[in-house]
């Protein structure tokens, strides 16, 4: 493996960013765990349930007035950094006029849209909360444009660890002064500690934005409003109608999931409950390794943007390959963590066996659902949006059907199958896309063949060593699981380290 002295200035600067957001991304979701842990006992699986029906709203909003704006403002920062604060002023003046439309839009008609959107009127005294939030994520989302178009992870980053350290630190302060008063612990606090995340986050980028600039010390070309709208919207618009639409049939999925339950046969609380045992409880664990192919995913399309400018295609092609690599790498290793320690991560964390079941079962859905989101990134750095959107699309109508479908046939078996399948389409339309715009290296036997044999060697080996000493077990059953987990996920990647050292040795 080469050393960190050989690689180019433009791979240290990707590398160092990844392992940064990765290191935070990492930090974030354990923090996370702790507080759906704290969420689950308190306001229970229904309430996750709820909670996970209006979260929808926030995605909608955040698709059309901060989330599309922020990745352009990363493209094209990237590929102009000398206008980087110019046009950050004019994306962050768009972004705060719409969010603050919507969340006027939310907050009128809250009601309404719990009633006719929703169908849970249970919904509509959490709305105004959710939509407080939009324009302070709104605001953090801009600056985090900035910081990545400028390639400085750093800024980000860290806002991810404030956001939570300090929602975590105030809902359970409040938590525990509405114990004390005799005050009922309901979803309203989940929805409140939304808010209070999205507005520490605003509240230190802004901060961060005052004390360290990303572009201290650089001359900024001068350029007018005008000419800046153009170019950043023309990036814009697609990602915002993209988004939009994603999100509207990924908002359409929340709510039509509770009801073909019922269709099914459950009543209305036990639908919401395995819905927020799913969400809530489940797909946060499959999720968790994602910390590392989400942080590729953010810096590979500034990367991949910049490349494209200077007309390097073999910077792209070697970008390609090797988020490829990793995340089949990491794909794989997850398989066999969830299919073997799902339950007792279901039960040891949420004191849920169903949670450790749904676990095993969507343990494989990681290698396509990480290759999905890196290759996706890639494509929507080159450029190619609609392709994106197309595919993203046609694999949501897929699951869809599985949801309407499926669910009041076979439960919500039904759902995890469409999620699988939803998920093995995208990934291999991306690459697909990607094998006809850039020629790049594919090798299936490194690749799949050999990390899926060093994983088996690895499983060998864990049992072998377990099935003599096991002094983990006096732990506790959550201890103990983790630290099992820790020695297969050292082994495997102690044979994956050897192969690659005795590779490069040979060659």
């Amino acid at each position: 493996m080469p050393r960190l002295s050989a690689l180019s200035p433009q791979k240290r600067a990707f590398l160092a960013g990844t392992l940064l957001l990765t290191g935070t991304g990492f930090a974030c979701r354990i923090l996370g765990f702790f507080y759906r842990i704290f969420l689950s006992r308190t306001i229970g699986a229904e309430g996750l349930g709820l909670y996970n029906m209006v979260h929808p709203v926030f995605g909608i909003c955040f698709s059309v007035c901060a989330g599309s704006i922020q990745t352009a403002l990363s493209q094209y920062i990237a590929a102009h950094t000398s206008q980087g604060k110019a046009v950050f002023r004019f994306g962050l003046a768009i972004s705060m006029i719409l969010s603050v439309f919507m969340a006027l839009g939310i907050c009128n008609y809250s009601e309404w849209i719990a009633a006719r959107i929703l169908l849970e009127p249970r919904c509509a005294p959490l709305l105004p909360l959710i939509a407080l939030s939009v324009p302070f994520a709104a605001f953090h989302a801009c600056i985090n444009g900035y910081y990545y178009g400028m390639q400085r992870s750093r800024v980000p980053a860290f806002s991810q660890v404030a956001e939570q350290v300090i929602r975590m630190g105030l809902v359970f302060l409040i938590a525990d002064i509405w114990l004390e008063q005799g005050r009922e612990i309901t979803v309203e606090l989940a929805v409140l500690g939304h808010l209070i995340g999205e507005t520490a986050s605003a509240g230190f980028t802004l901060c961060s934005l005052c004390l360290f600039p990303p572009q201290k010390g650089k001359q900024a070309e001068a350029v007018s409003s005008f000419s800046l709208s153009v170019p950043l919207m023309a990036l814009a618009l697609p990602l915002m109608g993209n988004r939009l639409v994603l999100n509207l049939l990924g908002s359409a999925e929340a709510i039509w999931i509770p009801s073909r339950l019922q269709a099914f046969g459950l009543g209305s609380e036990e639908a919401f409950s395995i819905y927020g045992v799913l969400t809530g409880m489940a797909m946060p664990f499959i999720l968790f390794p994602s910390a590392i192919t989400n942080s590729m995913a953010v810096l590979l399309l500034p990367t991949v943007a910049e490349a494209q400018a200077d007309g390097n295609e073999s910077r792209i092609s070697q970008s390609i390959s090797m988020s490829l690599r990793y995340s089949l790498y990491m794909g794989i290793l997850c398989i066999g963590v969830f299919t073997l320690f799902g339950a007792e991560l279901g039960v040891g964390v949420f004191k849920d066996s169903s949670a450790g079941s749904f676990m095993q079962i969507l343990a494989w859905l990681c290698p396509f659902l990480y290759l999905a989101t890196t290759m996706g990134s890639i494509l929507n750095g080159l450029g190619k949006t609609t392709t994106t959107f197309l595919q993203n699309i046609t694999a949501l109508v897929l699951r869809l059907a599985f949801v309407l479908i499926g669910i009041p046939r076979f439960g919500i078996m039904a759902y995890l199958w469409g999620m699988l399948a939803s998920e093995l389409l995208l990934a291999f339309l991306h690459l697909t896309s990607l094998k006809r715009l850039i020629s790049f290296s594919w090798n299936a036997m490194e690749m799949i063949v050999k990390p899926a044999a060093f994983l088996i060697i690895s499983i060998g080996v864990y049992y072998a060593v377990f099935s003599l000493w096991d002094g983990f077990d006096r732990l506790g059953l959550f201890v103990s699981t983790a630290l099992h987990i820790g020695v297969l996920c050292m082994c495997y990647g102690g044979l994956l380290g050897v192969f690659h050292l005795a590779k490069h040795n040979y060659n």
